[in-house]
This record gives structure tokens, C-alpha cells and sequence, in this order.
């Protein structure tokens, strides 16, 4: 949180873990997820980094009760930004780059600040393989989804399937992967994302049908009400049309209607 234009702001890391060695904090590692390319990405990472950094001088009651300074050892800041887009990164890289013009004789006194950027759908299947995380399956997803237009699902087990679903969800922007971890059984939810893409198959199969269903009822609704100059109910009724699903048919093409006069 900081101020700006007098008004408070908030400013947030997508994520963020500490680096630990034998209970010693080494590091902190900050991670940004980017499907689109940022021109202004080192002034936010700049943001994350003097943030964190803020944080290790932070004040603390002493035994006599009076404010002092945090006496912990200092640690590095890393942020990492992961692109996850299918062209190439366009945005700046470092500070440089967005100061495109600095005086000749202020540059020696500005810091450059670069960020350390990847983009993994330009990694090669080499790199990919020697993920040992979950991270390895998103990785060759979008590799995949660069290189050929369509993704060849992975029978590797995956070790934590709510996150890597959710994480899918939001890079993709396709809620599906997220849903058929919620649409499966208990204890019975994928185990990889060729189970998932099956989930995410069958169920659009199944609306498919009952898509397909309902406009052939509609559309024999139609034929029997110009035939014989019925109401909608009474179409149904000689269709024999059960009442419930009369009235789902009623609801949808009275919202059908609505749109149609709406949005004309």
C-alpha cells in the first residue's frame, strides 16, 4: 500500500515465497504472471522489490518498551515474471527502456533496473522436462498450444490438481479446467489433465445434447402451433411434453423472446 496523487493505493504481488536454509531466511521470491506483454513492467517490479525491501526495516517494541529498529539479517529480493503469451515479449526489460529519454548528464546517476522475465512458451521440451513441480504440465500446455494450435494432454499425474486447475483457469481465461475439478466426485477428481479434458468433453457433449434437445422441441412446438393454432401449452401437451420440462422450454423462450426485442 502506498500513496500516489493523493489518494492510497493498493499494489500486490501475484505471489510470493520466502527461501529458507536451515531456518535462515535467504530470500524472498516474488512471482508475476503476465499473458500479455507490460511496457511499464520494471516500474512495477521496481514497486514489488522496494516493497519487500521496505518491510526488512521495519520497527519493533524492545524490552523496555520503546521502539526499535528490526536487527534480523537483510535478504535479497528476486522477482520472477512469467509470460505466458504466445508472441514474442514486447515490453520493456529495464528501467532504460522505459526512461527512453534521459539527459546525457543525469544518465550516470540513474540506476538501470532490470527484470528477470521468461517467457514460457518459448521454452524448448528440453527445458520443459526438468520441471519436477506441477509447474511442468502448465509449462507444456502453452508450449504446446505456441508450437501447434492444440494440446496432446499429459498422463503425468499431477501432484496438487485444485491449484494447477485454478492456475490453468486464470492463465487460459477458460473457467472449464477449474469446474471439472468442482464437477467431478469426491475423491474421484482428475488425477491429469487428460482426465480433466475428458471432464471438460464430456460435459460439454452433454450440453451439447440438451441443447440440441430443446431446439428440436421448439421447433415441433412451432410446426404443431401453426398447424393446428394452439397455444405453446397446448403444443406441449399433444407433444407430450412432461410439465417440468414445459416449464424450462417456457422460461428459455420467453428470455429468448426478451433478448431478441431488447437487442433489436
Amino acid at each position: 500500500m502506498y500513496t500516489g496523487d493523493e489518494r492510497i493505493r493498493d499494489q500486490e504481488r501475484d505471489e510470493a515465497k520466502f527461501w529458507r536454509k536451515c531456518n535462515v531466511r535467504i530470500s524472498l521470491l516474488g512471482f508475476e504472471n503476465q499473458s500479455a506483454s507490460d511496457p511499464d513492467m520494471p516500474i512495477r517490479v521496481i514497486g514489488y522489490d522496494g516493497a519487500a525491501y521496505r518491510d526488512q526495516l521495519y520497527y519493533e517494541k524492545g524490552e523496555n518498551g520503546k521502539q526499535r529498529r528490526n536487527t534480523e539479517q537483510r535478504y535479497p529480493v528476486v522477482t520472477l515474471v512469467l509470460y505466458f503469451g504466445d508472441k514474442p515479449w514486447t515490453g520493456a526489460k529495464t528501467l532504460y527502456e522505459n526512461l527512453t529519454d534521459i539527459p546525457n548528464e543525469l544518465r550516470p546517476f540513474v540506476s538501470d533496473y532490470r527484470i528477470n522475465q521468461f517467457e514460457i512458451a518459448f521454452l524448448s521440451d528440453e527445458t520443459v522436462k526438468k520441471f519436477k513441480s506441477d509447474f511442468r504440465i502448465i509449462a507444456d500446455y502453452f508450449v504446446q498450444i505456441r508450437k501447434n494450435k492444440e494440446y496432446v494432454a499429459s498422463a503425468d499425474e499431477i501432484s496438487h490438481v485444485y491449484e494447477t486447475l485454478k492456475i490453468m483457469s486464470y492463465l487460459t481465461k477458460d473457467q472449464r479446467f477449474e469446474q471439472a475439478y468442482y464437477q467431478s466426485e469426491k475423491g474421484d477428481e482428475p488425477k491429469n489433465m487428460c482426465e480433466a479434458l475428458d471432464i471438460i468433453e464430456n460435459r460439454g457433449i452433454a450440453k451439447g445434447l440438451a441443447v440440441g434437445f430443446e431446439k428440436a422441441n421448439l421447433e415441433a412446438i412451432k410446426n404443431v402451433k401453426a398447424a393446428l393454432n394452439v397455444s405453446d401449452e397446448q403444443a406441449m401437451d399433444i407433444l407430450k411434453i412432461p410439465k417440468e420440462e414445459q416449464k424450462i422450454i417456457s422460461t428459455n423462450s420467453d428470455n429468448a423472446r426478451h433478448y431478441s426485442l431488447t437487442n433489436t
